[in-house]
């Protein structure tokens, strides 16, 4: 990705374990492997079939845990979160999982996606007199289950899960069981694996391939997944017909890592087609090609195999900065930037140089890019994109809500390519975006065409409830 200084995020990772003894470690190894998916806070919530026991806090997996060691999470079941907050401002308050005592018992929440319909939702329980202890719209869901009118009736959480409205996959706990639930247009992934006699859920089989699991599926749109005593069982909370897939086509840019599995694609695969046909699409006359580490790599080898261009290393990434396109704050993300990526000047001197990245969303940092390959004495300097131009907010799970955050929101291809300071630009196409697929019907891509498969209710961006919370109306 394009590592703006004020780039987009996407929402978190999950991860769940039912059945196996001493959880703690294995959700840790889990989060471990789904760091890319948030680095602003992460949490562990165990149970032992009648104590609930968690640990969570700011920052990465790594430093939250050694903080807080998880020697007291004891239990054969659990789930855990790591987060980027989509909806929500960073405070411990909003990192997951979520704990809420019930009447019948204490429920457990972690949630990956953004809620479309959350705003109506929070205001009609907050004018009810609830009481709202985050910003998220992750808690609505809490508020539904400890509904009166879900709680007395058959399929509780079914029927709740039925009033949401977006893009999630959820985990939800008790005392001795775990679900796992996916929106029914199927908008972000999570997956089923094996391990022993238990059963782990994971929002990339990257996940479960690191703890040991085997894959055996994904989780269904408008499919609730339950693992307790029983064993496994499902349900559906929506009708087979009710709306049509939308799978997040954004997962497979930019957002999973290329070890997984994602809508039943390996995500490395899917990249190298997109790399192939952007030389199909934009052959240029070079020297060599680069990527922009680490998300443009398998796009530029594809794209280096199809042009017969050399594939080299221009660019040197410092592994030690965590992944600056999902930084919480615009300063840390400008600054994590120009320490992450260094150029190999011995590499792209006197050299025309393809640079091949998965997206450009504000422009600000390939612009810093060319000027450092320019520095370092490349001759030419051809900047290749392994998706179409980004031209639109998105209200299923990545930060980027208005168009005039998004150069190509209000800019065309020539203009981005003169602010950047590139000899040549070249985007894939929208067609070329989906020939490794059945066709763009089972996704959603919005956020390049337009065309959102939603209905939606709050367009005010991450900070929309924030400001609900804020806006009390005082008669005293």
């Amino acid at each position: 990705m394009t590592l703006d200084c004020d780039s987009p995020k996407e929402a978190c990772g999950i991860f769940g374990v039912y059945g196996v003894e001493n959880v703690a470690p294995i959700i840790y190894r889990g989060l471990f492997s789904l760091q890319h998916r948030g680095q602003e806070g992460a949490g562990i919530v165990v149970s032992d079939g009648s104590e609930i026991s968690s640990v969570k806090g700011q920052g990465l997996v790594n430093d939250v845990f050694s903080r807080q060691p998880i020697d007291k999470l004891v239990g054969n079941l659990g789930i855990g979160h790591v987060r980027y907050s989509t909806t929500g401002s960073t405070r411990i308050q909003n990192v997951q999982p979520l704990v809420a005592e019930c009447v019948d018992g204490l429920w457990v929440v972690a949630h990956n996606g953004n809620l479309v319909n959350a705003a109506p939702i929070r205001k009609m329980y907050q004018e009810a007199g609830a009481i709202f202890q985050t910003s998220t719209d992750s808690e609505v869901l809490v508020h539904l289950l400890a509904d009166p009118m879900y709680r007395s009736r058959p399929r509780r959480v079914a029927r709740a899960l039925a009033e949401l409205e977006g893009a999630f996959a959820f985990l939800l706990m008790t005392k001795n069981c775990v679900m796992a639930a996916r929106d029914k247009q199927g908008f972000r992934p999570l997956s089923i694996g094996k391990l022993g006699d238990g059963y782990v859920f994971a929002s990339e089989t990257c996940a479960l391939a690191q703890t040991g699991a085997e894959y055996l599926r994904d989780v269904c749109p408008g499919e609730l997944v339950v693992a307790d005593q029983a064993g496994l069982h499902s349900s559906t909370f929506v009708d087979e017909d009710e709306s049509r897939l939308a799978r997040c086509i954004f997962e497979m840019v930019y957002f999973a890592r290329p070890d997984s599995q994602v809508f039943g694609e390996n995500v490395h695969s899917v990249r190298l087609k997109y790399g192939e046909q952007l030389a199909v699409e934009h052959p240029v006359d070079a020297d060599i090609v680069i990527s922009i580490p680490d998300s443009g790599n398998s796009a530029s080898l594809g794209f280096s195999r199809a042009s017969g261009i050399p594939l080299d290393f221009g660019f040197i990434r410092n592994h030690y900065i965590g992944r600056t396109f999902i930084m919480p704050e615009a300063d840390a993300r400008s600054s994590g930037v120009d320490m992450k990526l260094s150029v190999l000047a011995e590499v792209v001197n006197g050299k025309r140089v393809v640079v091949v990245d998965d997206s450009i969303v504000r422009g600000t940092t390939i612009r810093r890019r060319v000027t450092s390959l320019r520095e370092a004495g490349a001759k030419e300097v051809h900047v290749r994109v392994s998706c179409p131009p980004v031209r639109n907010p998105c209200f299923y799970g990545v930060d980027f809500p208005t168009r005039d955050e998004l150069i190509a929101g209000h800019e065309d291809v020539e203009t981005i390519r003169e602010f950047i300071g590139a000899d040549s630009l070249g985007y894939l196409s929208l067609e070329g975006l989906f020939l490794s697929f059945e066709g763009r019907h089972c996704f959603c891509d919005a956020c390049f065409s337009g065309e959102y498969p939603t209905e939606i209710a709050c367009k005010d961006g991450k900070q929309a409830l924030e400001s609900m919370s804020n806006e009390l109306n005082l008669d005293i």
